[in-house]
C-alpha cells in the first residue's frame, strides 16, 4: 500500500520548483513573478506622477500581460503537469512529516487569496479597457481621470493584497 501511494506521489509530482520547497516549478514561477510585479506597478505609478503617461501605460500593459502570463501558466501546471494537493500535503516523497497546515489552513489560506486575485483580474482588466478606450493617445490627462485614479489605486491594492495572501498560501502550503 505505501509503495503505490508513493508510485502515485511521484507520478503527480512534475518539475520541483527552483525556491527549495515542496512547491512546483509553476508555482514558484508564479509566486516570484508576482512578488517581483510590485516593484514595477510602485515605478508606474511614480511615473504618471511625474507626468510620465506613455510610460505608466507601458509598464501596467506590462503587468496585465505579465499576470495573464502567470495564470496561464498556473493552469498549466496545476491541470497537466503537477498535483498541488499532494504537494502540499507534505510527507512521503517529498520528506519530513505531514504538511500540519493540511489541509484546513491551506485551503482556507487559497479561498482567502482567490477572493483577492480574482477581483484583481476583474478589476486590472476594466481599469486597463476604459484606460486604453476613454484616454487619448498619445496618453494625456482626461476628464476620465478622477474616476481612473480611484479604481487604479483599488486594483493596486487588490495586486497588493493578491501577492500577500499568495505569499502566504505558498507558505502554508508548500513551505511549513
Amino acid at each position: 500500500m505505501n509503495q503505490e501511494i508513493t508510485q502515485a506521489a511521484a507520478a503527480a509530482r512534475g518539475i520541483d520548483g527552483f525556491l527549495g520547497s515542496r512547491a512546483s516549478i509553476g508555482m514558484d514561477v508564479v509566486l516570484v513573478g508576482l512578488i517581483a510585479l510590485l516593484p514595477v506597478m510602485a515605478w508606474s505609478i511614480a511615473a504618471v506622477r511625474q507626468g510620465h503617461y506613455a510610460l505608466h501605460k507601458r509598464l501596467q500593459l506590462f503587468i496585465v500581460a505579465a499576470l495573464l502570463v502567470a495564470i496561464i501558466v498556473f493552469e498549466i501546471d496545476v491541470r497537466l503537469v503537477s498535483d498541488w494537493k499532494l504537494r502540499a500535503a507534505g510527507g512521503p516523497p517529498w520528506g519530513g512529516a505531514p504538511n500540519a497546515w493540511w489541509p484546513r489552513g491551506v485551503l482556507v489560506a487559497l479561498a482567502i487569496h482567490l477572493v483577492f486575485a480574482i477581483s484583481t483580474l476583474v478589476i486590472w482588466a476594466w481599469v486597463v479597457w476604459e484606460a486604453l478606450t476613454r484616454f487619448p493617445v498619445p496618453p494625456a490627462p482626461g476628464s476620465h481621470g478622477p474616476r481612473h485614479r480611484r479604481m487604479a489605486r483599488l486594483a493596486a491594492l487588490d495586486l497588493v493584497a493578491t501577492a500577500v495572501t499568495g505569499t502566504i498560501f505558498y507558505w502554508l502550503a508548500f513551505v511549513a
